[in-house]
């Protein structure tokens, strides 16, 4: 195939699909109970090193447990698809500051730093700019394009996105000529990571998944991943699943750990379940602003709690979520 150009950036994983099926080739299959604790999944399934993704879309339906476990429990060296990477990017960086060593080593950036409306966050800010984390930039299409060339078993698909930009100089894509029009294309290498978290409404204890709303790139990240942590908010009985199989998004065969963690998107916001809490959000961003006053935060909020249940507690309890429960059902009702 005749390549024309190429970016500059470096690929942070193998996109080698025939690597893959060799090891897809080896994962059970079999319909077995995965349900375990968010602390059990981190501590077996995200290794120091891997490459992770994270499922959701800016700070809607994020696996926020399982990203303050990763930096809790102290991973090292990850490197990141930072594909709509709001709250959850932000978690991910408090782990990269003096004392805590790195929990960030690389990251493919699509949308980080930000988080949407509310503005930048000034520790990833100050993460990113310190040089000490390797960046690779793909526009948000790429990486889905990306996760569907895993999806499919393939190790790049053809697109048209990013030809001529600044972002395709810093990505890791070549540009080729279709070998049957001669036309140029952008080859994106298949995104196959090592190990992802999804967030969803959803789940039995075998792994099978119900998301509402807009699933984003989701569904190929189940099947991208070689290792899958779901977080639910609901635990149902298999045979509710089976009774409705169409509403499965993610088939239990790609699912390593189920955890049920209501509210678990929280300060995220949860499609028909809750709100985000902004205020929350606010006081991110704010204790961001100087670095010791941002140490003090993360005792209180990560270090200084045994796991996600009591973050909710000190975030205001049943009474600051059902607010925002209430909240969600109020907008979805006015047709916002």
């Amino acid at each position: 195939m005749n390549i024309l150009s190429q970016g500059d950036g470096k690929l942070f994983s193998d996109p080698s699909a025939n690597n893959a099926r060799a090891y897809f080739a080896s994962k059970p299959r079999a319909l077995t109970d995965k349900l375990t604790t968010v602390q059990d999944a981190v501590a077996r399934l995200v290794h120091d090193g891997d490459y992770l993704a994270i499922g959701g879309f800016g700070c809607a339906r994020i696996p926020t447990a399982v990203a303050h476990e990763i930096v809790r429990q102290g991973r090292q060296n990850l490197r990141f698809a930072g594909h709509t990477a709001t709250h959850d990017f932000q978690i991910l960086c408090a782990g990269n500051r003096t004392g805590h060593g790195r929990t960030l080593a690389a990251v493919e950036i699509a949308y980080v730093v930000g988080l949407e409306a509310r503005g930048l966050s000034p520790h990833a800010r100050r993460v990113l700019q310190s040089g000490e984390v390797a960046c690779t930039e793909w526009s948000n299409y790429a990486l889905a394009v990306r996760l569907k060339a895993a999806a499919m078993g393939l190790p790049f698909l053809p697109a048209r996105s990013m030809l001529g930009t600044d972002t395709f100089r810093r990505s890791g894509a070549k540009e080729i000529a279709c070998p049957f029009t001669g036309e140029r294309l952008l080859a994106l290498p298949a995104l196959f990571p090592d190990v992802a978290a999804i967030h969803v409404h959803e789940a039995d204890r075998y792994g099978n998944a119900r998301i509402r709303g807009t699933s984003v790139a989701d569904f190929d990240l189940a099947r991208a991943a070689k290792r899958l942590i779901i977080t639910c908010e609901r635990l149902i009985p298999s045979a509710e699943i089976r009774g409705d199989p169409t509403r499965t998004a993610i088939p239990f065969f790609c699912v390593d750990a189920v955890c049920e963690v209501p509210y678990g998107s929280y300060p995220g916001n949860m499609p028909y379940e809750y709100f985000s809490d902004e205020a929350h959000l606010c006081a991110w961003l704010e204790a961001e602003e100087e670095p010791q006053a941002f140490a003090e935060f993360l005792d209180h909020y990560i270090y200084g709690v045994r796991n996600f249940n009591e973050y909710l507690e000190r975030c205001g309890g049943l009474e600051q979520l059902q607010k925002l429960r209430l909240q969600e059902l109020m907008l979805h009702q006015s047709g916002v």
